[in-house]
């Protein structure tokens, strides 16, 4: 019988793990709660396949650990894989898959929902509510539909994203390094500049790479107009921390929303009432009342995780079965 072993797995997705292990009788799942980590790889032992589902970097020495052990793949459930050395992993004879598009929408519907929030100010609406302040004053927000939303990396996720807001009349631009022109009928390709400049909402869904690493820094938030917003999908590291909150500071953009930080591993997830913040860049964005943050919870919907698990599941046994699967990284 077949053996695959799932990590990092948390509470809400097991019942997606049980129900595709009834549907594949003739493979036998492990759900660990444990990271794939040098300390835990032992616990690869004795099965065929291996998914995970992790923040934190993977150690040099689990890669031939794990070709030691016979494990022929890594898949992570995940779309981001920045937490995999693919070098590594090649050199070992592993493959390396994920889910590239588990649901775009579930992505593309925060991004939605925190621009809404934004353009109507809703943090300070309810700070104040909280705080029994009633008043109108510096609450007027902006219609969407009076606005221009520039999409800054139009994939699966970026052009779903463009799709909602154009439904609500939103005059949507957009830059990506490979423009898809089958999206020409909702957006307008523009260069990056173009797209800083002209947007009052920014809206970030590119991958982490060498070329996106930083993308928004010091000069590209100096060409946002004073009245925009940024709203980051994607990864923590696009988005240089320090030059964010000086703009802030300094009123060169209007406010932010972030569902993912740089070292979000240390605090995302993780129950910190009564504790001292391990991140001084999360200390110091909590002050603003103009910035929204949510703990990485794009992806987090009921689709979205069924989604993640089926396709992981499905493409590890592949891989085991056939040697290939749909989702290989190259």
């Amino acid at each position: 019988m077949t053996k695959i072993l799932l990590m990092s797995v948390r509470p809400d997705e097991r019942a997606a793990m049980v129900a595709w292990a009834q549907r594949h009788p003739n493979v036998e799942i492990t759900m660990s709660e444990a990271e794939l980590h040098s300390d835990t790889v032992e616990l690869v032992a004795g099965y065929d396949g291996l998914v995970i589902q992790q923040r934190s970097q993977i150690e040099a020495d689990v890669y031939p650990r794990l070709q030691a052990l016979g494990i022929k793949q890594i898949t992570t459930r995940t779309a981001g894989y920045d937490v995999i050395d693919l070098t590594a992993a090649k050199e070992n004879n592993l493959v390396v898959s994920n889910v590239p598009a588990y649901s775009p929408r579930s992505v593309a519907e925060l991004a939605l929902t925190h621009t809404m929030r934004l353009i109507r100010k809703q943090e300070l609406v309810d700070q104040r509510v909280r705080e029994q302040d009633f008043r109108w004053a510096g609450l007027q927000g902006s219609e969407i539909h009076s606005l221009t939303i520039g999409i800054i990396g139009a994939g699966r996720i970026g052009g779903t994203s463009a799709g909602l807001f154009h439904a609500l009349v939103a005059n949507v631009i957009a830059y990506d390094i490979k423009p898809n022109h089958d999206l020409d009928d909702i957006l307008t390709f523009k260069s990056l500049p173009e797209v800083l400049q002209q947007a009052d909402v920014i809206c970030l869904h590119v991958d982490l790479n060498e070329t996106s690493a930083n993308l928004i820094d010091v000069a590209a938030l100096s060409l946002m107009k004073p009245t925009a917003y940024l709203v980051n999908e994607c990864r923590g590291p696009v988005v240089d921390t320090d030059a964010l909150i000086d703009a802030l500071a300094n009123k060169q953009i209007a406010g932010a929303a972030l569902d993912t930080m740089v070292g979000e591993e240390t605090f995302f997830n993780f129950d910190l009432r009564g504790k001292a913040l391990p991140n001084k860049n999360l200390i110091r964005l909590r002050e603003f009342d103009n910035v929204i943050i949510t703990p990485h919870v794009g992806f987090y919907t009921n689709i979205a995780v069924q989604n993640m698990v089926d396709i992981s599941l499905d493409d590890t046994l592949a891989i085991i079965t056939d040697g290939n699967c749909n989702h290989l990284i190259r």
